[in-house]
């Protein structure tokens, strides 16, 4: 008897997306990812790496194109919703940490763990703070709890960040360039953090300009530019002899830059 094809996580097929007639960012791009990847995507800057993410989000509209998770359609430009062509219950298991944290500075740091579960989930105060005290105790922030993010250096800040998007038990994480904001001494902080995610096999795409950071976190690379998909395969395979000259010449010149 032949076993079930498992779909893939995330479909996108023929992404489209422009912030009107003179740029075009994404092209008619094409991903599949799996169940248990921790997809890495890279490239130059304006080659749509973080429309990408915020597209999977719902935060951007696209022009064309369709996305569907686990099987089921999410995105569509023919409109699943007629106003914001997502289907917003499929959205719900997808967290998002940005590059500049979003955290509300006149909340501590428990209070902003627990908004999102006890005002979209309807959860109680007393069952969120508990899980929200768990997380931070997993991510060795339990004394800064009752911190506010303004008291919390900006590895902390980031740390306190992933915690809150885990607050609402995603299916998939989306991390852009949640390390280049902080000084080097503070990036293992957060690598840290999303290295015990990977341990755990949360599904995870991440757009970084930290080659480093890549190689050490990725199952997958895959190098964008002029909004479509240059190249894509393991990490070792793109980041160390790369298939496609237009990758060689990024990959040669961002490590000669950190060297």
């Amino acid at each position: 008897m032949t076993a079930p094809i498992t779909p893939p996580l995330v479909r996108m097929q023929s992404l489209h997306k422009s912030y009107g007639p003179a740029m075009q960012v994404l092209k008619g791009l094409d991903i599949e990812m799996q169940p248990g990847e921790r997809l890495v995507v890279i490239g130059p800057s304006g080659g749509g790496k973080s429309t990408l993410l915020r597209v999977m989000m719902g935060l951007e509209k696209i022009d064309r194109g369709s996305i569907t998770f686990g099987g089921k359609p999410y995105i569509s430009s023919d409109g699943l919703d007629k106003k914001t062509n997502i289907d917003t219950e499929v959205r719900r298991s997808i967290g998002m940490v940005f590059q500049h944290y979003t955290l509300f500075p006149h909340l501590n740091v428990v209070e902003n763990l627990i908004l999102a579960p006890c005002k979209v989930r309807k959860e109680r105060k007393s069952d969120a703070t508990e899980r929200a005290v768990g997380l931070l105790t997993r991510f060795g922030l339990a004394a800064k709890a009752k911190a506010y993010p303004a008291q919390l250096s900006g590895g902390q800040k980031q740390r306190v960040a992933i915690a809150r998007a885990l607050m609402l038990d995603p299916k998939l994480m989306l991390f852009d360039e949640v390390t280049s904001a902080l000084d080097p001494e503070l990036v293992a902080e957060v690598e840290q953090v999303i290295l015990q995610l990977a341990a755990q096999k949360m599904p995870m795409m991440i757009v970084t300009h930290d080659m480093w950071f890549a190689k050490n976190i990725a199952s997958r690379v895959i190098f964008c530019a002029g909004g479509v998909v240059v190249e894509d395969g393991p990490p070792e395979q793109v980041l160390g002899s790369p298939k496609e000259e237009r990758t060689r010449d990024f990959i040669d010149r961002v490590f000669h830059i950190r060297q």
